[in-house]
């Protein structure tokens, strides 16, 4: 008998984040986990025929399972968004992106 694990699949540490620009109801949908990617593949995916996406859809239920990184399952999204021409945005968290108050922001270079 197989055994495995299933993954903590909201879990969004090593997962980059990025955003799927979709038709309908919800236009932009970030994507942070697994569970995210999941739920993009099943519920709002334009078409559920593809190679790419029916891969993705395999990557994705083997990272739940904690068979593959979680970042195999985004690399297959990315393909299967490709194939279905959905436009990626990638998402970039920057921490103390604003500089503090009596700080002084210098630029440099030429322009």
């Amino acid at each position: 008998m197989q055994t495995f694990r299933i993954v903590d699949w909201d879990r969004s540490e090593d997962f980059a984040p990025l955003m799927l620009v979709m038709s309908g109801q919800q236009k932009h949908r970030l994507i942070r986990s697994l569970r995210e990617v999941a739920e993009a593949l099943v519920a709002v995916w334009p078409t559920d025929d593809g190679k790419e996406y029916i891969a993705a859809v395999r990557t994705c239920l083997d990272a739940i399972k904690g068979n593959i990184p979680a970042k195999a399952a985004r690399t297959a999204l990315l393909r299967a968004a490709e194939e279905a021409g959905i436009p990626v945005i990638a998402v970039v968290h920057r921490r103390n992106a604003l500089p503090h108050a009596g700080a002084s922001v210098g630029v440099a270079g030429p322009f």
